[in-house]
């Protein structure tokens, strides 16, 4: 059985990814390497929110990064899933901002994935916050998914 993979936002923005700076082409690289190479080892998932993301706004290659994950299945979002944003929000774990990077965390633990792939080092793939996330989940009974960054994904 493949591992389950909650694609969140960042991910296809930075497949991408037109900015030359030498941090975002090694992120681009890195996810074009892991959504070429090893995506088709996982289940992925995405979710109305992340589609609602990337499909706001105006920005460079829209329309690709949109096409990137148009087939992938989608997580529904319903009063659970909420209720779980909302408490990390009151446990001071991550931003106010109940449809942000609460929302997407949320969504993979309520659908037991077992990643989410994100380059959103701040408020999810940050190690310094994994204990706190794996206390607040233990306290809801679920299990915490990896976060992680697709270069920690790549079969090397």
């Amino acid at each position: 059985m493949k591992k389950r993979v909650y694609i969140e936002t960042s991910i296809p923005s930075f497949y991408w990814e037109s900015r030359q700076e030498p941090e975002m082409v090694s992120r681009r690289n890195w996810t074009r390497e892991w959504w070429d190479d090893y995506a088709g080892r996982y289940e992925l998932f995405v979710s109305d929110p992340v589609l609602e993301e990337l499909g706001g706004g105006d920005y460079p290659n829209q329309k690709e990064v949109m096409a990137l994950i148009e087939d992938l299945p989608l997580l529904p979002v319903d009063g659970a899933v909420i209720e779980i944003a909302q408490v990390y929000i009151a446990h001071k774990m991550m931003p106010k901002d109940v449809t942000g990077d609460a929302l997407h965390l949320a969504l993979a633990a309520y659908h037991k994935c077992d990643f989410l792939l994100t380059w959103n080092c701040n408020h999810l793939a940050n190690a310094n916050k994994f204990g706190h996330i794996d206390r607040i989940h233990a306290l809801l009974g679920l299990a915490s998914p990896r976060l992680v960054t697709p270069l920690e994904l790549l079969g090397r």
